[in-house]
Order: C-alpha cells, then structure tokens, then sequence
C-alpha cells in the first residue's frame, strides 16, 4: 500500500536540516518518477534513523543495505546535476 504523498512529506522531516533539505525537495520533484521498487526502498529509508541517514548522505560511512544505498546515491545525484 503506498503512502499519501501528504504522508511522505511528513515522513521526510527529520529532526536535521540537512537531512530536510535533502529529502523534501526529492519527494516533491523526483518521488513520482520512481519505479514502485525505487519508491518502496526510498519509503524504508525514510524508517532509517537520523545519524545513520546524516552520515550516509555526508560520505561519513556506507549504508550496509545495496537498496538504500542506491537511493542515497540517487538522491546525492540528484542534487549534485
């Protein structure tokens, strides 16, 4: 079942602002244009703890998980074009 993109956004503030500069602007522009499987794994990564996702996003360490690492990547790419 997926979730209300009312729900999304609200599921992407987090208690950082890098992170909320990251993750709102993506489900706003780039969400919707996601395969259903990139859009499950972006909604289990949003389940990640803060200092995990704030430490793969900053290049502080890798995320474990090939999924969630591909939309770090995809996020990170994203705002770098």
């Amino acid at each position: 079942m997926q979730q209300s993109k009312s729900r999304l956004k609200w599921a992407c503030r987090r208690g950082m602002l890098e992170l909320d500069v990251l993750l709102m602007p993506f489900v706003d522009e780039a969400y919707d244009q996601l395969s259903e499987a990139d859009q499950a794994a972006f909604r289990r990564l949003l389940t990640c703890d803060d200092p995990d996702l704030f430490s793969w996003f900053m290049g502080h360490r890798e995320c474990d998980d090939p999924e969630l690492a591909k939309m770090v990547n995809v996020i990170l790419k994203r705002i770098k074009a």
